[in-house]
């Protein structure tokens, strides 16, 4: 089985860098932690979404290769700081506009669940997740390069990654935050996150 990317970028969030962190969205640090739990698998699900075909396998690959070669983690304070900037350029390496692509017009809501799950407000809520989209961008990107993965590569890597963390104790905060992407109510997130777009970060 592979490693567990999402536990390794929380790994990497705690201690002096959780203190930081919380300091800049406003939030304690027990807060935070319960919001990076649920914010870390949803995103990435989504993202194992956008790439679950050839096409956007194929963008996010592009994505990665243009805009994320991991050295955002070398610094982890200073790229959250930058990417939980408040503005939306549709570049991959603006937080907003990486979580509009993924979440469209449901990233406020996303935000609320979040903040109502971890007792943080919902401005704490959005910078925290606008800071943290880059940062996993960046583990994606650094990762493809060292295991030189394609696009079919990456595809396989996030379904596992996924499945993987789905499996353990992620699946309460994202069953959570997936009956409210559930917009059908059909039970399943993935043609939610579908509808959203499947044009992932191409521009």
């Amino acid at each position: 089985m592979s490693a567990d990317l999402m536990e390794m970028l929380l790994s990497q969030l705690g201690g002096n860098n959780l203190s930081a962190l919380s300091n800049h969205v406003g939030a304690n640090e027990q807060q935070t932690t319960s919001a990076l739990s649920g914010l870390i698998p949803v995103i990435m699900g989504a993202l194992a979404k956008n790439a679950s075909t050839q096409e956007g396998a194929s963008s996010l690959f592009n994505a990665l290769q243009k805009d994320h070669d991991g050295s955002v983690l070398e610094n982890l304070m200073d790229g959250f700081t930058k990417g939980s900037t408040v503005e939306n350029t549709g570049r991959a390496t603006d937080g907003l506009g990486i979580l509009g692509h993924l979440f469209g017009d449901k990233m406020g809501n996303i935000a609320q669940m979040i903040g109502q799950m971890s007792g943080m407000n919902n401005q704490s809520a959005t910078s925290l997740m606008q800071g943290l989209a880059p940062l996993i961008m960046g583990m994606l990107g650094k990762t493809q390069r060292q295991q030189n993965l394609d696009s079919g590569g990456l595809m396989s890597l996030l379904t596992n990654q996924t499945q993987q963390h789905t499996s353990n104790q992620g699946q309460n905060q994202l069953s959570l935050v997936g009956k409210l992407l559930d917009s059908d109510g059909d039970g399943s997130i993935m043609d939610d996150l579908a509808s959203i777009g499947m044009r992932f970060l191409s521009k």
